[in-house]
């Protein structure tokens, strides 16, 4: 079943408020759209957990640093909308710029020290976009559950932060990363990579889980990671960002993980930013 689609406060509001008379759950599952099977395993969970369920699609001008990243941002509105038929949501929320920041608007959301390192050091202003729009979005959908995937992690530790410092009464539920068959973390930014460089992106996430092996076994990652580096390097990326290990609760540096941890990391393919991190154990 198609859900309707919604482009106004007013008109979401108008749906949800019948919803929290009724005492039923919402679930919010915030996007940029160019819905994959990641995406799609978020609204599955949501469906599971709650009464209603809203999807968002908002390509947020706030957190792009590069006009052209996005301008190139891919928009598949009408294919998302099909995607989403067999998961009969409630509501599809679409709005624009100026319903989502009308004229005059000027405030910003900043969540200190979780933004300072990772993307948050080679993408400045990024993450304060990021959690004033879904801050936006928690309160524009008056969900009770939000769904996030892992492959952005220190996106979803921002936000769990970020919802938890403003007392916004909602829980930010983490769900895996759903890969590719050959290991390539889905994300919308896949579309964008030519044929030959979707050949070459799984290198990244094997040689991160070689790493993890290696920490595994006790090696400290400060022996792991130059060599690390070079093999990417070598199978094509043009640049790592970085390649770091770090606690999953405060994102400190970690060379040997004493608590859970992640390996994470950024890299660059023909032209295309790619993320991807994954589970490390002492």
């Amino acid at each position: 079943m198609t859900a309707p689609i919604l482009r106004t406060l007013g008109e979401l509001r108008a749906e949800t408020a019948k919803w929290q008379a009724a005492g039923e759950r919402i679930g919010v599952v915030p996007t940029m759209g160019a819905l994959h099977d990641g995406h799609l395993s978020l609204v599955d969970a949501a469906k599971k957990d709650c009464d209603r369920v809203i999807v968002t699609i908002f390509v947020n001008p706030m957190q792009f640093n590069n006009p052209d990243d996005l301008e190139n941002y891919p928009r598949t509105e009408h294919d998302d909308a099909r995607k989403l038929e067999r998961f009969n949501i409630d509501i599809l929320y679409v709005p624009d710029g100026p319903e989502m920041y009308p004229d005059g608007f000027a405030s910003t959301v900043t969540v200190s020290g979780l933004t300072d390192v990772l993307c948050g050091t080679h993408r400045p202003g990024h993450f304060d976009g990021v959690a004033t729009v879904v801050a936006k979005l928690f309160l524009q959908t008056s969900a009770n559950d939000a769904y996030f995937g892992e492959k952005d992690f220190q996106q979803l530790q921002i936000v769990r932060r970020m919802a938890r410092d403003l007392d916004i009464p909602i829980t930010v539920h983490g769900c895996t990363t759903i890969r590719e068959i050959d290991g390539l973390a889905m994300s919308s930014r896949n579309l964008l990579l030519s044929d030959r460089a979707r050949v070459k992106a799984p290198a990244l996430n094997e040689e991160m889980e070689r790493i993890a092996e290696e920490i595994a076994k006790g090696t400290p990652f400060s022996e792991l990671q130059d060599a690390a580096i070079r093999r990417i390097e070598n199978a094509g990326f043009t640049k790592v960002e970085y390649l770091e290990v770090r606690a999953n609760d405060d994102l400190e540096l970690l060379d040997t993980p004493t608590r859970p941890a992640r390996l994470l990391a950024a890299a660059w393919l023909a032209g295309v930013r790619l993320i991807d991190n994954i589970s490390v154990r002492d």
